[in-house]
C-alpha cells in the first residue's frame, strides 16, 4: 500500500483560493487552508505531480510533524519525537533552512534552528547507532513555521522556489514572479480564446505564463527538484511518469492573441528571449510601444498588467499622468476588461473609474492591490453567428 503524506504548499498571501482549486483539479484532497499556505493529502506520486503541475505554489513541503512548544525544551522534545529515520537517510544532509515565528513565545530563528538540529541528531544517532553523520548524501532542508506556539515542520521537496520555471534568464527592474503572475491570470475569466495585452510587459512574465496556460505547458517541465534525489521516499519512475504526463498534455499549436508591449526596447528583446526559452515565442507578439499607443480593433479583450508603482521618488511624480493615460486607452477600447496589480494609491482616481473588485495581495513584503475593471461578457457563439448574418 502506498504511503500517504500531508503536503504543504505555501503561496502568496491572498491567493490561497486559487492554489486550492489547482490542487483539487490535480485530484488531491485538501486538509486545511491557512494564510499563505494550503495543506493537502497525497502519496509519493503527488509530490512529483504537485512540483511539476502547480502554477501558483511557491514550493511543496512534506509535513514531518506538528506540536505545541512554548519553551526550548518542548521544542527539543517535540522535534526529537518525530521519526526522522523514516524520512532522512543516514548520509542525508539535513538542516533547518528557514524558521518563522508569528504570535509565539519562541521567536528567535537562529535558536529555533540550532535546537531543532540538535534534537534531530540525537534521535538519529540512537536509531542509526552512530555518533557522527557524514551529511554527504541527498539534501533534506527543513522549513519551520511557529504560529500561536504551534510548530509545523515541513521538508522542502522543491529546492529552488517553484517560481523559477527555468525560462526567465533576463528580468526587468520590477519583475513580478511567475507564480504570482499565474495566480493573477487564473483569478480573471481570461481563457485562450480571448485577447490578452500587457502594455507594461517588462521581461514578459504575464504573456509567457498566459501562453503556457493556453498551451497546457506544465510550469515545472524544464527544471529539476530536490526530492529527485530522495530514493528512500520517491522512486525515479514517479518523476518520469509525471514528466511524461506533462509532455502528453502540451498543445503548443493552439491559436491565441497574446501581446506584450514595453517602452524599453532592450526589455522587449529580453522578453522575446525568455518566451523563446519557455517554448512559447511563436504564441506572443512583443513590441516596443508606449502605453499611449495602446489600441486594438477587436472587442472583449483583456489587459492584465503590472504597471510602474513609483517605488523610487523621482518616478512617483510621473504616476498621475501615466495612470490617466492607462485610463484613457482603456476607455477607448471596446468592451474590454482590465486587471492591474499595483501599490499606487490613486489608481482608481487617475483611471477615472472605480474598480468592480479589488483584492489585497502581498507581493513579497509590499502590499499591493489587484484592481479588477470588468467589461461585458462576449455574446455566446450562436448569437455571434446571428449578428454576423444580419450584418
Amino acid at each position: 500500500m502506498k504511503q500517504t503524506y500531508e503536503l504543504i504548499a505555501p503561496c502568496h498571501f491572498g491567493l490561497e483560493a486559487v492554489l486550492k482549486k489547482e490542487i483539487l483539479d490535480l485530484g488531491y484532497e485538501i486538509a486545511s487552508v491557512e494564510d499563505g499556505r494550503v495543506t493537502f493529502i497525497g502519496d509519493d506520486e503527488a509530490i512529483c505531480r504537485a512540483n511539476v503541475f502547480l502554477r501558483t505554489a511557491e514550493r511543496i513541503l512534506l509535513k514531518a510533524g506538528s506540536f505545541k512548544a512554548e519553551t526550548f525544551e518542548e521544542l527539543f522534545q517535540g522535534t526529537r519525537a518525530i521519526a526522522w529515520e523514516e524520512l532522512i537517510t543516514e548520509d542525508g544532509k539535513f538542516w533547518v533552512a528557514k524558521a518563522s515565528s508569528i504570535k509565539s513565545k519562541l521567536f528567535s530563528p537562529s535558536d529555533i534552528q540550532s535546537i531543532m538540529k540538535k534534537a534531530m541528531v540525537e534521535r538519529m544517532k540512537s536509531h542509526y547507532k552512530v555518533t557522527w553523520f557524514p551529511e554527504n548524501g541527498a539534501s533534506f532542508p527543513l522549513r519551520v513555521f511557529l504560529y500561536k506556539d504551534i510548530v509545523t515542520i515541513g521538508i522542502d521537496t522543491s529546492g529552488d522556489s517553484l517560481h523559477k520555471r527555468g525560462y526567465r534568464t533576463l528580468t526587468s527592474k520590477a519583475p513580478i514572479t511567475e507564480t504570482l503572475a499565474s495566480a493573477l491570470i487564473l483569478l480573471t475569466p481570461w481563457n485562450k480564446d480571448r485577447i490578452l495585452v500587457d502594455p507594461f510587459c517588462g521581461s514578459g512574465t504575464f504573456p509567457i505564463e498566459a501562453a503556457m496556460i493556453a498551451a497546457n505547458i506544465a510550469p515545472g517541465m524544464n527544471r529539476s527538484f530536490l526530492a529527485e534525489d530522495w530514493k528512500n521516499i520517491i522512486g525515479r519512475k514517479c518523476w518520469y511518469e509525471a514528466m511524461d504526463e506533462a509532455n502528453d498534455l502540451v498543445d503548443d499549436s493552439v491559436q491565441v492573441d497574446i501581446q506584450g508591449y514595453d517602452i524599453d526596447g532592450d526589455i522587449v528583446k529580453a522578453a522575446r528571449l525568455n518566451a523563446q526559452s519557455a517554448g512559447v515565442d511563436h504564441m506572443i507578439h512583443f513590441q516596443q510601444r508606449p502605453v499611449s499607443a495602446l489600441s486594438h480593433p477587436k472587442k472583449y479583450g483583456f489587459i492584465i498588467s503590472n504597471p510602474p508603482y513609483g517605488e523610487r521618488i523621482e518616478e512617483k511624480k510621473n504616476l498621475p499622468v501615466l495612470y490617466r493615460e492607462i485610463g484613457e486607452r482603456f476607455a477607448a477600447l471596446d468592451a474590454w476588461s482590465m486587471y492591474l496589480i499595483t501599490s499606487y494609491e490613486d489608481t482608481e482616481k487617475c483611471i477615472g473609474r472605480k474598480a468592480d473588485k479589488n483584492r489585497k495581495i502581498y507581493n513579497g513584503m509590499l502590499k499591493t492591490y489587484f484592481y479588477q475593471f470588468m467589461g461585458p461578457k462576449p455574446p455566446r457563439r450562436s448569437q455571434e453567428k446571428k449578428i454576423d448574418k444580419q450584418e
